[in-house]
């Protein structure tokens, strides 16, 4: 089957700036648009609005330069307005040579904004169009507020293509300006004008209020619609305009009988770019450039995923430069932890993985996810303690910290069936609780080991919510003895270390100590 071709046209650096609280450098403007059109391959590109400011003034210019150095001049476009020559002067001093020329597509918006007649109107457009003729500026046009003139003012509409189709005109734009289009609306108003228009271009511009916009974009290009203008993120007034990456996938997978040139696998390093010079984060959700649309979470998916690819669909992360992940946390299953292992070249026991898998569990009812970051310090964590039996268990504590007061620790530690309480202060959390500690084990003169060295790290990228790994160094009959403690709490991490240092050196004799409270036998 011969597959359509649409053009599209990206309005990021036009319409999505419109976003409220976003405005691009003239650099970031000229970067994106270097992205736009050779990496993401877009047909052409909406830049700025006319007259606007010298900031966008000077942008313009710096991507007309480097457009005509490099073959896409007739690629850059910019919104002017029905203002005699004063929007074509501005074009050519910007060197642009491509004008969007806004009119006004109801009834309503004429009558009220313009105070105009159709006819004082279409008088205006010629002579703007006119002039871009004569000075070599290719001349589309944008009917604003389309949508409401076809449900309000349909012969108003027609009046206006009537027109419109007897002038230089290359593109007739057709904007759902407020975003009020049902999808079977916008088949059946693109239908009716296609049909009526059969030599001519149009195109459709869909914004997103009623979160419609891709439903109205598929149904415009199977009415007819010649071109579509989308936006990276989806940005745009209000709440947006058709987002680029979830469109051309929707075309791609499920309308063959259309075609673009977009290249997907930069739909995702153009859409981290926009976000980092908009400063508009993506949803984390947000189909294919949200950070967790290609991560399994649920342990039964990971597992369907290594039979027979059961949760796979077409919309593959390496179709978009991107990888499939399995989250880590409390519903992680073996097979999650399995992929990440594998990522990672490790290999282990059915019985180390099995206690790995149960410590992933416990830190994520913690935290929202245990990262693959998180992961080596987990395994080094759960293969360190496997050499040591634990008969030393840190039952309970407390920790308090006010402000003007000393921190304090409250302490209940078991040694197999017997548990000793403590309490003490100290300079901070940990050295409260070490206090405590002491009072345990040195009731009857027993010391324990000098911590010579503490150091605290955490993954690589790491948030505020990371594991942090604490390790101590303790000096043992006479040597240097390391143990590690893992959590997402730093001085818990901490306790953990010292745990695995009280198991090295062994339980006290009962005789030895002399608890203070009644000993508690445990159950």
């Amino acid at each position: 089957m011969n597959s359509r071709y649409i053009e599209i046209m990206d309005t990021t650096l036009r319409d999505g700036e419109q976003t409220s609280g976003v405005s691009f450098s003239a650099s970031e403007k000229l970067t994106i648009a270097q992205i736009l059109l050779q990496e993401v391959k877009v047909d052409r590109i909406e830049v700025a609005s006319a007259r606007v400011s010298e900031g966008e003034f000077q942008a313009v210019q710096k991507i007309t330069e480097w457009a005509k150095a490099n073959g896409f001049l007739d690629k850059i476009e910019v919104l002017t307005f029905v203002d005699g020559d004063s929007s074509i002067n501005w074009m050519l001093e910007s060197g642009a040579r491509v004008m969007n020329l806004l009119t006004k597509g109801s009834l309503n918006h004429l009558k009220h904004q313009l105070k105009k007649s159709p006819q004082e109107h279409f008088e205006d457009i010629r002579k703007v169009i006119e002039l871009a003729e004569n000075s070599g500026i290719d001349c589309n046009v944008y009917l604003e507020d389309w949508s409401n003139g076809m449900r309000d003012s349909p012969e108003y509409v027609f009046q206006s293509l009537d027109f419109l189709v007897t002038q230089p005109v290359k593109r007739i734009l057709l904007p759902d300006t407020l975003g009020i289009l049902t999808p079977s609306e916008s088949y059946k108003f693109v239908k009716s004008i296609v049909d009526r228009y059969p030599n001519s271009h149009f195109e459709f511009h869909a914004h997103n209020d009623y979160d419609l916009s891709i439903a109205n974009v598929m149904e415009a290009l199977r009415a007819g619609a010649h071109g579509l203008h989308l936006t990276v993120n989806g940005m745009g007034e209000r709440t947006g305009n058709a987002p680029l990456a979830s469109t051309i996938a929707v075309i791609n997978d499920l309308m063959p009988e259309f075609k673009t040139s977009v290249n997907e696998r930069s739909l995702y390093s153009v859409s981290k770019l926009v976000e980092t010079f908009s400063g508009i984060r993506i949803p984390s959700n947000k189909p294919i450039v949200g950070e967790s649309v290609f991560t399994q979470t649920a342990g039964i998916h990971a597992d369907g995923d290594k039979k027979n690819n059961l949760y796979f669909s077409k919309l593959m992360p390496e179709r978009f430069g991107r990888q499939r992940l399995y989250a880590l946390g409390k519903t992680s299953g073996k097979a999650n932890i399995e992929n990440n292992l594998r990522d990672l070249g490790i290999t282990l026991t059915d019985s180390d993985l099995k206690k790995v898998t149960q410590r992933i569990i416990e830190l994520g009812d913690r935290k929202e996810a245990v990262t693959p970051e998180d992961l080596p310090y987990i395994i080094s964590d759960i293969l360190a303690s496997n050499a040591i039996e634990e008969k030393v268990v840190i039952v309970n504590y407390v920790l308090t910290h006010s402000k003007n007061l000393k921190p304090s620790a409250t302490l209940q530690i078991r040694f197999e069936d017997e548990i000793f309480e403590e309490n003490a202060q100290g300079d901070g959390q940990y050295d409260a609780f070490m206090n405590a500690l002491k009072k345990i084990y040195c009731r009857k003169g027993i010391s324990l080991p000098m911590l010579t060295d503490y150091a605290v790290r955490i993954p690589p990228g790491g948030k505020t919510d990371a594991l942090c790994e604490t390790i101590i160094t303790w000096a043992i009959n006479g040597k240097d003895v390391k143990t590690r403690g893992l959590d997402s709490d730093q001085t818990v991490s901490a306790i953990m270390a010292t745990q695995k240092m009280l198991n090295l050196i062994g339980i006290p004799s009962a005789t030895e100590l002399t608890p203070e409270i009644p000993l508690v036998v445990a159950v």
